[in-house]
């Protein structure tokens, strides 16, 4: 009964993690065709970029007050379907206006979403005691594999952007629906394992809520690295290979492509390296080649050896940001008690859109001024920064006693959905 109930709630965030990457490719990736749809000017878009990821940080700290009161699968149950609605909203507008109200709701449904959904991945893990969380994000890769190339199809056979996302979101938003209903939510203060006395509840509360920020910022600062590594690929790859490395126009479309098949390649096999090896290591790891991909396309003589650092690149980062959502739980639950976890995954994942909103200036900015070339090493750098930090990913002693690395019980209560 415990062990199904596990596997029902991997299997139905695994599903939403899908569904997320599904649904972000479509929007990112037909960025233009929403431009034209809407008249936006060159000089307005970059505003309307930057607008997504700065409310999504605001939706993933609403977040962690709203997990204070209620588990993290009723923010991601309700979020989901708000982001598949406003998706589907972008295409189906008319006016200016429109599209800013509904890429206001995505992106603070998104980070809602990111945040809850990534919660509930540290719970998980913790409750099965080894690691599945690059699973669940080698399955949003798959989605965002998947989401490109339809918006590919759509692109090629010029379809309107709603017909493009209608059948989507009607597919998805019941799939995501139903799978909601599996879903196994982390422990709450109120479920507290902290030293016998008469009020353990109080003290788990009171523990997690005083979590000092200073025990996440070496991971938040990976957090943000990684993202502006990853960030640097989906912005600059296709421009580099092209313009720096003389490529053709078709084949500087296929750097991106190659790094996501490597994420999914590399996030598929990951957990398993973690648990053999640790997670430390697998970080580490995960570290050289990534700074190796970006040390690979600067120095690249020609297209095809920058294709091969953008495909080593995938390699290497695709480990970092799960295991960093991961260390964060871990280290929340030794230093803060069982409550801390959700907060600190909240916290952590603003630094994801904080490293998304520095990537692609500060590359642009560099070449610009500089050269391309040399605009490659500033991102190769801050990733190898992960290296200082990597014993933060290493276990920590419990100080309620708790062993992390044994399997935990899900006790079904009144909700039918508490670890």
């Amino acid at each position: 009964m415990t062990d199904a109930r596990l596997r029902h709630g991997r299997a139905s965030l695994a599903l939403s993690f899908f569904v997320q990457g599904v649904a972000f490719a479509l929007l990112v990736t037909r960025i233009p065709a929403i431009q034209d749809r809407y008249g936006i000017s060159d000089g307005l878009l970059p505003v309307f970029l930057a607008a997504v990821p700065i409310l999504a940080g605001v939706g993933s700290v609403a977040t962690e007050k709203i997990v204070a009161r209620r588990p993290p699968g009723a923010v991601l149950r309700w979020s989901q379907p708000v982001v598949l609605l406003s998706l589907l909203a972008v295409g189906a507008g008319g006016r200016v206006w429109q599209v800013a109200l509904a890429l206001g709701v995505f992106g603070l449904a998104v980070g809602a979403l990111d945040a809850s959904m990534n919660m509930l991945g540290v719970s998980l893990q913790q409750s099965y005691g080894r690691s599945i969380m690059l699973g669940f994000h080698a399955a949003y890769s798959f989605g965002g594999i998947l989401g490109a190339s339809l918006a590919w199809a759509g692109a090629h056979w010029d379809l309107p952007l709603v017909v493009s996302y209608l059948p989507v979101v009607l597919v998805l938003l019941p799939a995501a629906l139903f799978g909601s209903r599996w879903y196994v939510d982390a422990p709450g203060p109120e479920s507290g394992r902290g030293p016998a006395s008469g009020n353990r509840s109080a003290d788990a509360e009171g523990a997690g809520a005083a979590l000092p920020f200073r025990l996440l910022l070496p991971l938040c600062m990976v957090m943000a690295f990684a993202y502006i590594g990853d960030s640097t690929v989906s912005n600059w790859s296709a421009k580099y290979l092209q313009d720096v490395l003389g490529s053709s126009e078709e084949l500087a479309t296929v750097p991106y492509n190659a790094y996501m098949v490597t994420t999914l390649l590399g996030r598929t096999v990951g957990d398993l390296g973690v648990r053999r090896f640790g997670a430390a290591a697998v970080v580490r790891c995960g570290t050289v080649l990534a700074a190796g991909g970006f040390a690979v396309v600067a120095v690249a003589p020609g297209p095809w050896a920058g294709l091969a650092g953008f495909t080593l690149l995938g390699l290497g980062l695709c480990v970092i940001v799960p295991q960093t959502f991961a260390a964060a739980g871990r280290r929340a639950v030794a230093h803060g008690g069982p409550g801390a976890s959700n907060a600190a995954v909240a916290r952590l994942n603003v630094f994801n859109y904080v490293g998304f909103l520095i990537g692609a200036p500060l590359v642009g900015g560099l070449g610009d001024a500089w050269n391309y070339r040399g605009a490659m090493l500033v991102p190769m750098v801050l990733v190898l920064v992960t290296l200082l930090y990597a014993r933060s990913f290493e276990p920590e002693p419990d100080r309620y006693g708790v062993d992390h690395e044994r399997p935990r019980t899900v006790d079904v209560g009144r909700s039918g959905n508490e670890v």
